[in-house]
């Protein structure tokens, strides 16, 4: 099973694949959503991000090679930072160069999308508030993270959060391949049996700092292999058991 947002024509609305059909609900899945009824191929629609999260919470440094690559030291608790919810994007849709930076680099990522409203809860609770997991590249402005020290600017811009293609229900597995290709050459192959911080640990260290609400996405951190996109590039991540978000790279008008 694997659900979605869509755009046949219409107002955006949540779907869940059959197949090659989607068949449309009334409300997303974690709120209920049940079929209306209506069917639309997959391949008539266009694929928008699987969620619309009123935060986006990002994990650093979550695997000791991708710190390493970078020059950092592995932080004894998780690293996190917000992207956005303006910087989300769908499937297909184009990751823009900011003329502020010189350097822009993806980072693929599995992301986990929060099903109920959780505070406090342990990572023992995590797998029942989890609705699914899904792809994420968390594109960042390597430059300006560099220069600045910070994360805010170089990982919020418009575009720099691709997310998609859908939502594959429930927690992952203990060990997933995380990948990315840019025009078809693998550039980051790793797997979360890797992460310093497990996407349960992540998600109760989350709920001790804020509100988590459905439809909110916990990106798990990037195995190493980063590096630099530019304009006419396309560049995919996979996830093990989700597919493959895949999306095309163009400068900034």
């Amino acid at each position: 099973m694997r659900f979605v947002r869509f755009d046949d024509g219409g107002e955006p609305r949540w779907g869940r694949v059959e197949g090659e059909t989607i068949e449309a609900l009334d409300a997303a899945p974690w709120a209920g959503g049940v079929p209306t009824g209506a069917r639309t191929p997959v391949a008539g629609a266009r694929l928008l991000a699987p969620c619309a999260p009123t935060k986006i919470v990002c994990v650093g440094r979550n695997y000791a090679a991708h710190a390493a690559e970078l020059g950092n030291e592995v932080p004894a608790e998780p690293l996190i930072f917000l992207k956005p919810p303006s910087a989300v994007i769908g499937p297909g849709e184009p990751i823009v160069l900011p003329r502020a930076s010189g350097n822009v680099q993806h980072e693929a990522e599995l992301a986990l999308v929060i099903g109920a409203r959780c505070r406090n809860v342990g990572a023992e609770e995590a797998p029942a508030l989890v609705f699914g997991h899904t792809c994420l590249n968390d594109v960042t402005a390597r430059d300006i993270q560099q220069a600045e020290g910070k994360f805010t600017r170089a990982k919020g811009f418009d575009t720099f959060c691709p997310v998609g293609p859908w939502i594959v229900p429930g927690m992952p597995a203990p060990s997933v391949r995380v990948r990315c290709f840019v025009n078809g050459e693998v550039r980051q192959d790793g797997s979360t049996a890797q992460m310093i911080h497990t996407p349960a640990a992540l998600v109760a260290f989350v709920s001790r700092v804020m509100t988590l609400e459905p439809g909110d996405l916990i990106s798990t951190g990037t195995p190493a292999g980063v590096g630099r996109l530019v304009a006419g590039d396309r560049v995919e991540v996979e996830v093990e058991g989700v597919g493959v978000l895949a999306n095309p790279v163009q400068s900034e008008e």
